[in-house]
């Protein structure tokens, strides 16, 4: 659980690294892409399992994870999209 926070947190900072340099538009593209690939699988990931420990129950683990990591990926989709888009029409 350590090293999946540590590359989290690493790659938060990557991220925040990389888009403090960028313009808006790329900004989002940048956020997007990390929120896809990074945030949306470790943090389903961290918060289902805490959550099945708390509970004492590898099935609600199971199941939370499957309905985090949808939302986590939907809105890096939503994200990468309209950083994709100001960057067309801009």
């Amino acid at each position: 659980m350590g090293i999946a926070i540590g590359i989290l947190i690493a790659s938060f900072v990557a991220c925040f690294y990389l888009s403090n340099t960028r313009f808006k538009d790329k900004k989002l593209i940048v956020w997007g892409i990390f929120i896809i690939f990074s945030f949306a699988p470790l943090a389903s990931w961290l918060l289902s399992i805490s959550y099945g420990v708390y509970e004492e129950s590898g099935f609600a683990a199971m199941a939370l994870m499957m309905v985090t990591f949808p939302i986590f990926l939907i809105v890096g989709v939503v994200i990468l999209v309209k950083g994709l888009y100001k960057l067309k029409y801009s």
